[in-house]
């Protein structure tokens, strides 16, 4: 009787240890997997930590603060893994290096990038009108290929630009399959639409090429096209190379050196209609908000500040450069300037 008792007590403890396992795993069960889902999706893998978001910013002589301004509003606004391709001229590029190195932008991750302007030799037709559209600077955009080589993606801006937004999301913009670039259609922000007509500005092709000349007819691209504005770019290099666009791009300055096919006193920027030419029909778009423009077109006109806060960029095309005076919103541009600890290049402002 004694041992049927123990042997009893026994099975009745190994059951009560059985059902009091079971509980512990039951309750412990949940958070075990609440853990797992958390590491899955809240800390990236190695591979997206190390991602690198390149975007390729001119240094130019003159206007480097402009440059400097770009790059600390880039880098204010993300967490991502932002590599700058800082491009200048040989003699440019000390002075860049300087200016970061002695300001809160030491900690960016960047490269300078020497621009040789032999490259351009007997393709640029001579302008008086407007002579700083021939600076070699602005012919970078063309040859990004050969400026950066590990990267299938590129960043491209101009360096009277701003960013708001979180350049991860720019970088995020899809492309279409077979395209080599996105931009922003001159037509695609009804809230710019006002500002275009009030400034006589031109949005179409007839804008930027000179359909007297029968080359120009011969393409078939209808003037009232819609133009875009290539101040802000996302590449793919590999279809870039794949498609030839620089040797493209270079054949339509070629041309225009021996036909005056298109001139600065048209749109406004020679660099602009070989890409009009080159990416026609055969561009993707980027996000309206993601390049808000003509800032600089005039002293007089302006956005609504709701507008100006709602947009993720800000660019100062035109004439009137929101460091130079008149301009105007350049509040807004004047928050992300860093001065030049050489006091080589100095904001002119009505006081100054």
């Amino acid at each position: 009787v004694v041992l049927f008792i123990s042997v009893n007590q026994i099975l009745l403890f190994l059951l009560v240890l059985t059902i009091c396992v079971i509980l512990y795993n039951k309750v412990h069960k949940v958070p075990s997997t609440l853990n797992n889902e958390t590491s899955k999706y809240s800390e990236p893998r190695p591979e997206e930590m190390e991602e690198e978001i390149p975007v390729v910013i001119c240094a130019a002589a003159g206007r480097m603060g402009a440059a400097v301004a770009a790059i600390s509003s880039i880098y204010s606004n993300t967490d991502a893994n932002v590599l700058f391709y800082i491009v200048g001229l040989k003699n440019t590029i000390p002075h860049i290096r300087k200016w970061i190195e002695n300001s809160k932008l030491k900690e960016i991750k960047y490269k300078t990038v020497e621009f040789n302007p032999m490259v351009l030799k007997g393709k640029i037709r001579p302008d008086a009108s407007r002579p700083e559209l021939l600076q070699p600077l602005n012919f970078v955009r063309y040859y990004l290929p050969l400026l950066i080589h590990k990267h299938e993606k590129v960043i491209y801006l101009d360096d009277d630009v701003i960013v708001q937004g979180d350049i991860q999301e720019l970088y995020d913009t899809k492309l279409a399959p077979g395209h080599a670039a996105a931009f922003s259609d001159d037509c695609d922000l009804p809230s710019t639409h006002e500002m275009v007509r009030s400034v006589g500005m031109q949005n179409t092709y007839m804008g930027y090429l000179d359909y007297r000349k029968q080359t120009i007819r011969d393409l078939g691209i209808s003037p009232s096209t819609c133009s875009f504005n290539p101040g802000v770019i996302v590449a793919n290099m590999t279809e870039w190379k794949h498609q030839r666009i620089t040797k493209q791009l270079e054949k339509w300055m070629q041309r225009n050196v021996e036909e005056n096919l298109y001139s600065s006193t048209l749109g406004g920027g020679v660099a602009t209609s070989p890409m009009l030419i080159v990416f026609h029909g055969k561009y993707s778009t980027i996000n309206p908000l993601w390049h808000v423009r003509h800032l600089g077109w005039s002293p007089d006109a302006r956005y609504s500040e709701h507008f100006l806060q709602e947009a993720k960029l800000l660019h100062w095309n035109g004439r009137y450069k929101p460091w130079d005076y008149p301009s105007v919103h350049n509040d807004l541009w004047e928050n992300w300037f860093i001065p030049d600890p050489s006091g080589k290049f100095k904001m002119i402002r009505p006081n100054s």
